[in-house]
């Protein structure tokens, strides 16, 4: 896929075939982010990469805690505020979400299903878990940020689609735990990765996008 046309065509998938993507596919695509820069070439990106029975099994214990209401224990907690253009344009984004979902504002049942779905990994058969050492601090959060856009990039030129998640790092002495992980590696993010699903619901959707000149300044 040509560079400009994936960089406006990617887009967060929410529902997934089952079709498996083999361990060779995501080797590709990590291969490929992995040259990503960062600052004086640290590379700071590990990567856990969870498919089969071990999916199943870890998508079990994050949907239990969270469908019983265990609070968040991120690495990187949520903001607790926002500036008030960017908190607007994040409600908006919720708000046209689940209009397009046909999702109503006092329809408490079914929005609590759509959050529990980010658990299920969307049913994508893949799901990726990005750490850091611990001991590291804003110049590697940005190396990361850059390298798991690379990923997405990555993975939707080879025909897959991804979705980053936040939520996913809700409860990384779990991740952790299970996935035998050293307790100074810190969990950025979780994505899920597979082939999307065109008839889903859920990708129906498409969020949108400031004009150039609502963030640039021109001199």
């Amino acid at each position: 896929m040509e560079l400009i046309l994936g960089l406006q065509t990617r887009h967060s998938v929410r529902g997934f075939k089952p079709t498996p993507v083999s361990q060779e596919t995501v080797r590709n695509v990590l291969q490929i982010a992995g040259g990503s820069p960062s600052y004086t070439n640290s590379q700071p990106w590990e990567v856990a990469v969870v498919m089969g029975p071990k999916r199943d099994a870890l998508s079990k214990i994050l949907y239990d805690l969270a469908a019983g209401g265990t609070p968040s224990r991120a690495d990187e907690p949520a903001p607790k505020s926002w500036p008030e253009v960017i908190g607007h344009r994040s409600r908006q984004h919720g708000a046209r979400r689940f209009e397009a979902l046909g999702v109503g504002r006092d329809d408490v049942k079914r929005r609590e299903e759509l959050r529990l779905l980010n658990f299920k990994f969307f049913d994508a058969p893949c799901a990726l878990f990005f750490f850091m050492d611990a001991s590291l601090g804003p110049w590697s959060t940005l190396d990361m940020g850059i390298f798991i856009h690379g990923v997405t990039l990555a993975a939707h030129g080879l025909g897959l689609g991804t979705c980053l998640q936040a939520s996913l790092g809700n409860y990384p002495d779990a991740v952790r735990g299970f996935l035998d992980i050293p307790a100074d590696k810190k969990l950025v993010v979780g994505m899920s990765l597979g082939y999307p699903d065109p008839e889903a619901l859920l990708n129906t959707y498409r969020s949108t996008r400031a004009e150039v000149d609502a963030f640039t300044r021109w001199y």
